[in-house]
């Protein structure tokens, strides 16, 4: 599949060997998404560098406030992580809902942001999270929000001949936070997703005082539902307003109709009903705190 592989022994180990090799070098972790698209065709990549043996790269961690995932965390070990579930329980739920043990146990958070595909479940969970990313060039390293990563359906900003994500951060929820993801798909697992919501929420002296809701594949990019959002901030969690939220979420999500995930009509129907549930399910949590 590839004319050379070669192994990274630190990021600037990476950086150099990425410089070297030129356009058509890829950095490998998993591989879960690269390895099919070279099969396919549909990436050119002639060599890849793999930093799956970076020290620390792997790590979950608190630091000046926020969790740190590292870019070669995989999905298995950020829903095992007790401080993912302490903190965010929105992105663990996301990761273990991914594909089965074998893709879980490979397959990274970082990967799927640079993969840029908007039906990537803990892609999702990091949009409603409002993650950065850290990207390392060899001017150093420096975070950027993970939305700015985001151009197209499979279209990552990422110069992947001179650039690197090497960790994703979030701001953890507070106790008092409510969060939940929702996925529909044609079966519980190994099936990508109809539609999935990520919600996360917090009640203040009874009204919410923020809301972040995001939802895909309905659009280019995981879709924050900015309207639903503002419709809720300010207002008591009634059964009304989180209605009127979901229906404004479905308003402005522009998915397409697909063989494989149904016709927009009904996908359209879904983000309504998920962002729904989400709502109901984060706005009790944040409530009985």
């Amino acid at each position: 599949m590839w004319d050379t592989y070669l192994t990274a022994s630190s990021v600037e180990d990476a950086l150099d060997k990425l410089g070297q090799l030129g356009e058509g070098a890829r950095v490998i972790a998993g591989g879960t998404d690269l390895v099919l698209q070279t099969q396919r065709g549909q990436c050119l990549a002639h060599a890849v560098v793999d930093v799956t043996r970076i020290p620390g790269l792997a790590e979950i961690y608190e630091q000046d406030g926020y969790i740190v995932v590292g870019a070669a965390a995989t999905h298995a070990q950020i829903a095992a992580s007790p401080l993912i579930r302490r903190t965010a329980p929105l992105l663990f739920q996301a990761c273990a809902s991914i594909g089965g043990p074998q893709v879980r146990n490979v397959g990274t958070l970082a990967g799927n942001v640079v993969n840029a595909l908007p039906a990537a479940d803990g892609a999702v969970a990091l949009f409603a999270l409002q993650a950065q990313a850290q990207i390392a060039t060899r001017a150093g390293p420096t975070w950027i929000p993970v939305a700015d990563l985001y151009r197209g359906v499979g279209e990552c900003a990422l110069d992947r001949c001179t650039e690197i994500v090497t960790a994703l951060r979030f701001q953890p929820l507070d106790a008092s936070a409510g969060c939940s993801f929702q996925r529909l798909a044609r079966r519980r697992a190994l099936a990508l997703p109809i539609v999935n919501a990520a919600v996360a929420a917090g009640v203040d002296k009874g009204t919410v005082a923020y809301a972040r809701i995001a939802v895909g594949p309905v659009a280019p990019v995981p879709f924050r539902a900015l309207a639903a959002e503002h419709a809720l901030i300010g207002h008591l969690p009634t059964e009304a307003r989180i209605a009127q939220a979901a229906q404004l979420a479905a308003r402005d999500a522009r998915p397409r109709s697909s063989v494989l995930r149904g016709s927009a009509t009904y996908r359209t129907e879904m983000v309504e009903v998920l962002v729904r549930r989400g709502l109901r399910a984060a706005l009790q949590m944040t409530c009985d705190a």
